[in-house]
């Protein structure tokens, strides 16, 4: 997976992409994410990528000419890619977008905005889509885009050591993970459920199914809603289902 980020701060971009998990992959191989500073394409001494806006307005507008000198280099470059602006005018992004990204393309090239906007006659031309990170609104987008390439490299075959690691996490399947614990057993007086201590790993797989469920039950009912619980293709899958069901109508009673 190549991922291109074309940005007016690449320094707080490398920052985050070049250590721990991700900046391990890149040295091995697996990935390669490359930061790309938009001024460096202008055609002006004082590298100005901003204008007022026609038609008036506060603030300013990002510059065509200068995201497009900077975008047409990693074309030239790198290959052509899937080119995304991060815009809370996209649609948003989740699990789903991240799987099908990493299944459909090996290069991604991403347009992090400031200011006001970004001209529009660049994102005809030059975008493929727009993707956002919620119903808000940030500074930039470099922080969606570091969120964009950590979602899509974490998948890449390599980048984490077994597909567990990914595959069992929130949102993979539709379910919010399970709760986790970790040394030692009793902390501040709270204790470890005994069944994670138990040693039995089938009892403990389901136990954590059950937790999956009861949470997105709890937490998420509109994520729980569009769970497909066809696919549930065994008994002991189903009961496990019931079982949750049962046991958070308990914890939880509705009002008479």
């Amino acid at each position: 997976m190549n991922i291109d980020i074309c940005t007016l701060f690449p320094n707080s971009v490398d920052a985050m992409v070049n250590v721990s998990i991700l900046g391990r992959a890149q040295e091995r191989g697996y990935i390669a994410i490359r930061t790309h500073q938009i001024r460096q394409y202008t055609t002006n001494r004082q590298m100005q990528v901003d204008d007022y806006p026609y038609g008036g307005g506060r603030g300013a507008v990002m510059q065509a000419d200068p995201l497009y000198r900077c975008w047409a280099h990693v074309v030239e470059t790198y290959g052509p890619g899937r080119t995304i602006f991060m815009s809370p005018c996209g649609r948003t992004f989740n699990q789903e977008i991240a799987k099908e990204l990493k299944e459909r393309y090996d290069h991604l090239i991403l347009i992090c905005g400031h200011y006001e906007g970004v001209d529009q006659r660049f994102l005809d031309e030059c975008v493929d889509e727009e993707l956002s990170m919620g119903d808000f609104v940030l500074t930039g987008g470099e922080i969606p885009a570091m969120a964009v390439a950590d979602a899509v490299c974490r998948m890449v075959p390599g980048v984490l050591p077994d597909a567990e690691c990914f595959e069992e996490e929130s949102h993979w399947n539709g379910l919010l993970e399970y709760p986790q614990y970790s040394r030692p057993a009793v902390w501040h007086e709270r204790s470890v459920p005994e069944i994670l201590l138990s040693g039995d790993h089938g009892k403990v797989a389901a136990w954590r199914k059950k937790e999956s469920y009861k949470r997105t039950m709890r937490r998420r009912p509109d994520l729980f809603a569009r769970f497909d619980e066809s696919q549930l293709t065994t008994k002991a899958e189903r009961k496990i289902l019931q079982q949750a069901k049962e046991e958070l109508a308990t914890e939880n009673p509705k009002d008479p």
